[in-house]
């Protein structure tokens, strides 16, 4: 380990320096998923822009927060140090945020979270791994304890963020996730002296790299195959945040009783809670089952997963295709209820798939292979951009049916990948880390 582990007593049995991060990651997430929430509703309604061209707008910021991590975290490794980048980052990413309550600086906002994105994503998690010193038992859960950070945030935004843009206005909902960004930053100042030490920055010698040889090219090839089957994967599921807020506004009966509905933004926290009702026994599911020696090859869980969400998304479409026909809005217990089914798919396949790709990097290829993941994530969001143009086109329950499709073809594709190459990753342990990926 090239950091320095920071001395101290522990909080809640795990170094001071992780309650730091939780919080610095969390408040993060309440502003990444503040803005998202409101996002599209912010460019149909405000700025009256098409909703097709509001949907490549959404979906391209979308795929550059996923690009900009990657060129982030070579920056940051080489020349700025994690610390500054984080600083950097999310300075720039509060700029961004409170440039969204102009309406002319819009996509100069839109720009500056995506580039702030870059620099603090992979800078602030990658000092995990710092805080333990090698073969400490509690490394392992680590990473779960900061996932529950992010989803944290996740679950908070919509409801604080969404309302305020909901019953104020928008730019109040925008100035809400600037104020959390600002949290974030003075979280993680404030708790610098906890973190591990920089290590030296700059490019190993070529002494130190190790050859790309048959191997290492071998395993790129699968790498690459599976990034290319969850592209096709997220231009079905990036729609929870761009298509279906947009049904949610329309098609739903929000209603609670008499003379009260559910703000529609609130919907997007369901996601997460979901995320924090099913994981650990999810987690205990599969641990059980590999101490038992059956656990399930993570290519095959993660088809599993897509075929969840596929048929999600189907039963959606049938239910909107049916309430349409009736001059209808399909009750907000439906939509609830489709949320949960369509995390627990997602558990199977993001998380899963993330960990996956950590586990067959080739020894010094580590962040490469992390980088092929997000590179699934920036194309996967532009599909989802162009898919979601097809919005206005057609009937809302056929185009549900054919994110199902979408899906349901990269789980035939996830099996049938699995069935020819086998159970192909190493089993280091069964509580691997899970770490959350937008």
């Amino acid at each position: 380990m090239s950091e320095a582990m920071p001395a101290g007593k522990n909080w809640f049995g795990h170094p001071r320096g992780l309650t730091v991060l939780f919080l610095t990651e969390m408040w993060e997430m309440f502003s990444f998923y503040g803005m998202r929430a409101i996002l599209v509703y912010y460019m149909t309604k405000h700025l009256v822009m098409d909703q097709g061209y509001a949907s490549l707008v959404y979906g391209t910021y979308a795929a550059f927060a996923y690009f900009t991590p990657v060129a982030g975290g070579w920056v940051a490794d080489r020349w700025l140090g994690k610390r500054n980048a984080v600083i950097i980052g999310g300075s720039t990413m509060a700029l961004g945020h409170f440039l969204m309550t102009f309406e002319p600086a819009f996509f100069t906002a839109l720009v500056l979270i995506a580039l702030g994105n870059g620099l603090f994503l992979p800078s602030l998690a990658s000092q995990i791994e710092g805080l333990y010193r090698h073969g400490d038992e509690r490394s392992k859960t680590a990473y779960n304890i900061y996932y529950v950070g992010i989803n944290l945030g996740g679950f908070m935004a919509p409801l604080v963020c969404g309302t305020l843009g909901e019953v104020f206005g928008w730019h109040y909902g925008f100035a809400a996730a600037g104020v959390g960004m600002l949290l974030s930053l003075v979280i993680y100042l404030a708790g610098a002296r906890y973190l591990p030490a920089e290590p030296r920055r700059g490019v190993l010698p070529a002494s130190a790299r190790r050859p790309v040889d048959r191997a290492v090219r071998e395993r790129f090839a699968l790498l690459i195959a599976i990034a290319a089957i969850v592209v096709v994967f997220r231009g079905a599921y990036e729609q929870n945040g761009n298509t279906l807020p947009l049904w949610i506004d329309t098609g739903v009966d929000r209603r609670l009783g008499e003379g009260w509905s559910f703000p529609m933004t609130w919907f997007q926290s369901i996601n997460s809670l979901a995320v924090f009702a099913f994981t650990p026994f999810l987690v205990a599911y599969w641990v059980r089952k590999a101490k038992r020696g059956r656990e399930t090859p993570l290519l095959r869980r993660m088809a599993f997963g897509a075929a969840v969400v596929a048929a999600s998304f189907i039963a959606l479409g049938v239910l909107a295709a049916w309430h349409e026909t009736q001059g209808l809005r399909v009750s907000w217990v439906w939509v609830f209820a489709w949320f949960v089914v369509f995390t627990i798919g997602e558990l199977h396949i993001l998380p899963v798939g993330l960990a996956l790709f950590g586990r067959l990097a080739p020894e010094g290829f580590r962040a490469t292979s992390i980088a092929t993941w997000f590179f699934a994530g920036f194309f996967g969001n532009l599909l989802a951009g162009g898919l979601g143009t097809l919005w206005s086109r057609m009937g809302h329950g056929g185009f549900f049916v054919l994110m199902g499709c979408f899906a349901g073809a990269s789980a035939l594709l996830l099996r049938l990948l699995g069935s020819r190459v086998g159970d192909v990753e190493p089993h280091r342990d069964p509580a691997y880390p899970v770490v959350g990926a937008r």
